[in-house]
Parts: structure tokens; C-alpha cells; sequence
């Protein structure tokens, strides 16, 4: 008989980590059988490419993009009109949690939520496949019986590791978004000169997210159309396309910017982030990435101009990017969440500690540099930081786990 396995998604993010890794096992466990659709909600991290990403996963049948969520969730009619089965299951992968309570009733299907730190609405979901124990805990004792402990989704990063490269690369991840670029790559030139000052032999790839065009990334190097550079370390640079495409710095430094060489693989690049010896990276899921794949890395979050960090999530996300007034409300919830920020990156809220260091405010390029030299020149340091991380990222088999539960559901 036909099914539906609709999947609920959001951001770059959980497309990478969480989307990918379950349609391909979807296939492996149910074959052809099930329909497999992806229908995205807005997300005020998300780059506007979402759709086009999903698409490109050989697995998928159909894709809706954002903009037509609300509609459907209204409604119950998509942008296209698309049909559905008497059978099937809602999975949730990223979103609102209360958004499979309503499509799943909408559509009569069964419910399955992934839940990385918190599961809701346990009395109208089907199925919880969840990250940690601790769920489960504190979960109420009448519905733990839904409940299952996967494991972590992003944990299946690790399996696509190689070994890594004995070359001196540094990763530089300045974000995806205009927001976080507008400081990131700046600031990440300047280390870079920095470094390289002190250590000729390293060299440096930023890994450019597949929803960026490279003269797009580039115009935030050119002090021409990037006004805060002289904040970030006042270092430019330029695009010189080619084989090996590299953004040169103004004292010539090269840093390779490295694509992904097919559709399939658009993301994330793990093929050179597992290369690298250390990344210098902002806040968001590339931590997650990174942590996975058992990365080394140093987390920045300048803070020189307080209304270009619009990424925060939910309410405060939909604030910071109201038009008109974004800007002013940026600067003033970005000044009070900046006195309560506890742990930023991933990895180390996992471990509930300070596992990969955290560098927070009015960040010099030269404070950076010398901290990431430190690493390099300590090698030992940088192995603590991997076996640390290897210990916090759980095992893989998340995938399997989750996608057992939805087979159940299906033959309920």
C-alpha cells in the first residue's frame, strides 16, 4: 500500500545534520515505497536556498519551500496542490514542535518528533525519537512509553570523516548569513595575516556554504561595500577566481575557498573541515558540524557593531528582522542577551562545560591569532580538544534508530 512520510524542516542546519542522514536511511529501511516530502517553515537563520538544497537529495520526491508554510499549516493545502495517502507519518526535523500536532491531525497521519534537548506535547504525538536520557527523565511517567533514546543525529557526520591532512590548514567559518558576514569575513582576514605572520606554513580555506555565491562572499572583503572593516581588523581582500578559486588579503595572504564538487554532496563540506588542524568559527550549527567530526576549533562572536546579529531564534529572531525597526531592536536585545550568555558552542553545551573556547565582544583579530597559534604551537592541546569532543558527540546509529520508529508507525 502507498504511504506519505512527510518531513517537517527549517534551516541549512537540520537539513545537513538531521534531514539528510534520515531520507537516506528512509530508502535503505522502506525502499521506494513511501513518498518522501519535505515541507520547510520559516526559520530566522534560514538563507532563502533551503528549498533548492532539499531538492537536490536524490531521496526526496517533493519539496515546499517556506514562503507557502503558514498557508499549508492553515489550510492544509500546499502551493501545489498536492495530493496525499490515506497512510502516513509527519516526522519532525527541525521547526516548532506544535507543527506536527496540527498537520498530523490535518492529514490523519501518525507523528514522530526527533528531539535534540526537549520534547513537547507528549499527549499528541505518536513518537519521541530523542537525543539523551535525560528526555526521557523528565518526561511525564504516562507517556515515557513513547519515547525512545536515539542518540544524536549529527553524529553521523563522523562516518564521512577521512583521515586528516598533515599540512598546517586552518578553517575559517565566517557564517552564511549577511549578518554574520559582514564581520566574519573581515575579522577572519585579519587573523589570518596574523597567524601567518607568525607561521608561514599555515595555510587557510574557508569552506563556503553551497547557498553563497563567491562574489557575494567577496563583497564583504571590499571596503567599498562592507562599512564596518575598520572595526574588524581593517584588513581587505580580493576574489581571484580560477581552478582554486582564493580570497587574497591585501598583504597577500591566500585563503582557498573551497565548493563542494557536486550536488549530491553541497552540504556541509566535510570533506576539508576534517582536514583541518584548527577552525576559527562563529556561533550556529557549524559548531555542531565541527564538534561531529571531532574538529578542534575556537568560537568568536565580535561584537563591534550590536545590530548586525540578527540570528537569534524565535521571538527575538522575528524582532531583530521587523523592518524599520530591526536595527534598533538588534542593539537593544543584543545588549542584554550578551550579559546572560552562558555556553555558545555546541559541543559545549552538550558537555554542560568549556570544551572548545569562546571569545566574546569587541574581538582584535591579534587576541585570536595568538590564541590559535598557542594551539598550533601545542599540538597536544589540539589532540585534548579532539579526544574531548570525540567523548561529547555520541554514536552514530541515531539515523537507524529513528527511522525503525517510523516503520512502526507506518505499520500501525
Amino acid at each position: 500500500m502507498a504511504v506519505d512520510i512527510l518531513i517537517l524542516s527549517n534551516a541549512p542546519g537540520e537539513l545537513a545534520t538531521w534531514v539528510k542522514p534520515t531520507v537516506r536511511e528512509l530508502r535503505a529501511q522502506l525502499g521506494s515505497e513511501p513518498r518522501i516530502s519535505i515541507v520547510l517553515s520559516p526559520c530566522p537563520n534560514a538563507s532563502g536556498q533551503e528549498a533548492e538544497i532539499a531538492r537536490s537529495y536524490p531521496e526526496v520526491d517533493r519539496v515546499q519551500s517556506a514562503e507557502h508554510f503558514f498557508p499549508f499549516l492553515l489550510r492544509g493545502k500546499t502551493a501545489d496542490n498536492w495530493d496525499w495517502y490515506d497512510r502516513g507519518v509527519v516526522i519532525f526535523l527541525g521547526g516548532d514542535q506544535f507543527f506536527p500536532v496540527v498537520i498530523g491531525k490535518r492529514l490523519g497521519y501518525r507523528t514522530v518528533i526527533y528531539a535534540e534537548w526537549e520534547a513537547r506535547w507528549h499527549r499528541w504525538i505518536d513518537r519521541f525519537g530523542v537525543m539523551r536520557s535525560e528526555i526521557l527523565d523528565c518526561a511525564p511517567a504516562q507517556f515515557r512509553d513513547k519515547i525512545s533514546v536515539v542518540g544524536d543525529l549529527m553524529a553521523e557526520v563522523q562516518t564521512q570523516q577521512t583521515s586528516r591532512s598533515s599540512q598546517e590548514l586552518i578553517g575559517l567559518l565566517p557564517g552564511s548569513k549577511p549578518s554574520k558576514l559582514m564581520q566574519g569575513v573581515p575579522i577572519m582576514m585579519a587573523i589570518a595575516e596574523e597567524i601567518q605572520r607568525d607561521r608561514p606554513q599555515a595555510q587557510f580555506v574557508i569552506p563556503v556554504a553551497p547557498t553563497l555565491d563567491l562574489p557575494t562572499l567577496a563583497k564583504y572583503a571590499d571596503p567599498e561595500q562592507n562599512s564596518i572593516m575598520p572595526l574588524m581588523g581593517n584588513v581587505s581582500g580580493k576574489l581571484i577566481q580560477g581552478d582554486r578559486p582564493i580570497l587574497k588579503t591585501q598583504n597577500g595572504v591566500a585563503i582557498e575557498l573551497w565548493q563542494s564538487r557536486n550536488e549530491e554532496e553541497r552540504v556541509p563540506v566535510y570533506e576539508v573541515l576534517s582536514q583541518c588542524q584548527l577552525c576559527i568559527t562563529t556561533v550556529g550549527a557549524n559548531t555542531a558540524e565541527l564538534g561531529s567530526l571531532a574538529v578542534p576549533m575556537i568560537v568568536i562572536l565580535p561584537t563591534q557593531q550590536l545590530d548586525a546579529m540578527r540570528s537569534w531564534d524565535g521571538l527575538l529572531g522575528l524582532l531583530v528582522n521587523l523592518p524599520g525597526v530591526g536595527s534598533s531592536m538588534a542593539k537593544l536585545i543584543n545588549s542584554i542577551m550578551l550579559t546572560r550568555l552562558g555556553l555558545l558552542a555546541w559541543p559545549n553545551i552538550w558537555a554542560k562545560e568549556m570544551i572548545v573556547p569562546e571569545l566574546i565582544g569587541k574581538l582584535k583579530p591579534q587576541e585570536v591569532a595568538a590564541l590559535a597559534i598557542d594551539y598550533l604551537e601545542h599540538p597536544e592541546k589540539l589532540e585534548q580538544m579532539r579526544d574531548r569532543l570525540r567523548q561529547v558527540r555520541g554514536e552514530p546509529g541515531a539515523a537507524k534508530k529513528l527511522v525503525a520508529i517510523v516503520a512502526e508507525e507506518l505499520a500501525v
